[in-house]
Formats: C-alpha cells, structure tokens, sequence
C-alpha cells in the first residue's frame, strides 16, 4: 500500500513522499526497499541515516537529518503495531472441521470460531468461550473456565493441582485441590507456561492479561486485568496482584503477598513484602527502585571499598602499636 494510506491508517503525519509503496515491515538494520521499519528507543536514533527502509515510524519528537521518509505518531511503537497488522495480518488458522483421529466427547460443545490444535487436551466440564485458540499439547483440567479470544500457546498447562501439602510426623499429606482456573477474556499465556487451580476457589487472570513463556502462577492467585508477566516469573501461592501491574523476566513472588495496581517489579527481584499501588522495586530483597539503584552502585564498589577498610584498620592498628606503651589515645 501507499505511504499516505498507511499513515491514515496508523494516525501518523507523513514527512516526505507519501507516493512510496509499501508492502511489509522490518527493522533498521535489515530494511530494504519497499519496507517501513519503525524507531521507538532513541538511542538508535543514528541508524536513521543508515537505514535502507523506505519509510521509518518515529516519534513527534524525534529530530533527524535523515533523508527517509518519516511517519510521525505519538506513540511509534502502537503504530508499528497497527502497521504490523494491515501488512503482514495475524496468523491464518484454516478449520476444516475435526480431525477423524480426534476424539471429541459427544457431550462437548466446541465454542464458535475457537480453534484447538492436534494433541491439546480439555478436561471434563470446562468451558471454553468464541474465538480461542489452544495450540498443540495444551492441557486444561477439567472444570476451568476460560474466556473469549483467549490464546494458549503450546504446552500451556492450566489447571494443574496446586502445590499443597500438610506437613504432619515428617510426612507430606497431600491437600485435595478443589478449586479451579478462571482465564478472562483477552488474556494470552505463552509456551510451556502452568497456572495451577485453586486449592479452594478459583486463581483468577484477569482481562487482558498477557503472560510470557515458562511462568509459574501457583494456586489461589488472583492478577488483575491488563497485568504483563515476563518469562520465567515464579508467583507462589495465594498472592493478589493489582490491574496493570508490569513483573519482569525471573522475578519470584513469595506467598500470601499484596502487590498493589500498576506496580512495576524488575527483573530478578524477590519480592518477600506487599507493595503498594504504583511502586517500582528492584532486587534481592525487592526494594524500592530509587534505593536499590543506590544499593546497587555501591555493590560494584565492594573489592575496592574492602582494600580500602584493610587499609584503614592496618593504620589504626599502627597508630595503635606506636602510641600503646605511652598511653596514647587514638580518636
């Protein structure tokens, strides 16, 4: 399509030839001709006048003396979003009805538009809504209940029994697991990623939620809507986390916590305390990001601030040693 079409269609000005045609997208680096790229961190600012795109996706604010055409928008990285969409589309998934080697329960009730691929499993009484897709080997136990346009990627498991066991004699007695996982709708968990049931009541994710590759959600967790969970994040059980809250890749989360609405926890922390709306922590122990940074500048200084200890205590030591017998007193 043309420049100037994309650019109504993404809500962007165009700086430049809107004539040019376009027909996919790519980064600044690997763009060729005939394709738009997109800059949304602008300490790539200098590829700008490197680029071989024919079209680049930038911020009003950007300054550049590059000669490519511009398409100026509030906020570049939705735009290459859309643009995304209108040129390349999500991906197609062709439904030429059941498979003759699936074996479909003659009770269930497949919802309209909802796709589920070879080797996914789906338990006794769950509820699948319109639109999903469940991808190879995904696993639902039974009795969960799952909304519309949800996505579950391959080797999802949901519904698993929770972790759960009483102590007693230094034996594990397993506790039944009698919950169960209510997904919402939008929500999106990635590839061999588990949500486990609730022991009693329902883990919860809520609407729009997006999960990455190989979390752990444990049992009784409830996330609120529009939360982000990177790769390889632990929340153990029993923990509430609020709307629009960000958990970066390998943060655990200890039980029975509280993380307040559009928190943000970077990445590696180990969260042990409740934290509250719109806080940013970082690190082990999770601390408040301002002091951890702190925390953390001083860390990188250790070897040299110990040198520096033995130093001093080598010198008291010797003021010691020379003002000892006189009854010197050393401040």
């Amino acid at each position: 399509m043309r420049l100037d079409e994309l650019a109504r269609e993404i809500g962007a000005e165009v700086g430049g030839d809107g004539s040019v045609e376009l027909s996919a997208v790519n980064t600044l680096e690997d763009a060729q001709a005939g394709q738009v790229s997109f800059l949304s961190n602008q300490r790539y600012t200098k590829q700008l006048e490197t680029t071989r795109a024919s079209a680049v996706i930038v911020s009003q604010a950007t300054k550049t003396t590059a000669r490519v055409p511009l398409l100026r928008t509030v906020d570049p990285y939705f735009a290459f979003q859309k643009a995304m969409v209108r040129l390349h589309g999500h991906r197609n998934h062709p439904f030429p009805g059941v498979h003759p080697q699936a074996h479909v329960d003659p009770s269930a009730n497949v919802g309209e538009g909802t796709i589920v691929y070879p080797g996914a499993y789906v338990g006794p009484n769950t509820r699948i809504g319109r639109d999903c897709i469940l991808y190879p080997n995904v696993t639902v136990y039974d009795g969960c209940v799952i909304g519309n346009r949800v996505i579950l990627h391959a080797g999802a498991v949901i519904g698993a029994d929770g972790y759960g066991f009483a102590t007693h004699d230094g034996v594990h007695h397993k506790i039944p697991q009698a919950g169960n996982v209510l997904i919402e709708d939008d929500v999106e968990i990635g590839a061999n990623s588990c949500v486990d049931r609730g022991a009693i009541g329902s883990t919860i994710i809520g609407r729009g939620t997006k999960i990455d590759d190989l979390v752990m959600i444990g049992h009784s967790v409830r996330i609120g809507p529009g939360s982000l969970v990177v790769a390889q994040v632990g929340i153990a059980g029993s923990v509430t986390v609020g709307a629009n809250t960000t958990i970066a890749g390998q943060a655990g989360i200890a039980g029975h916590l509280h993380l307040g609405e559009r928190v943000t926890i970077a990445a590696k922390s180990g969260v042990i305390s409740d934290i509250p709306d719109g806080a940013t922590v970082m690190g082990m122990p999770a601390m408040p990001a301002s002091h951890g940074r702190r925390v953390y500048s001083v860390f990188t200084q250790l070897p040299e601030l110990l040198e520096r200890i033995k130093h001093l205590e080598q010198q008291v030591e010797n003021l010691t040693m020379i003002g000892g017998d006189e009854g010197v007193e050393v401040v």
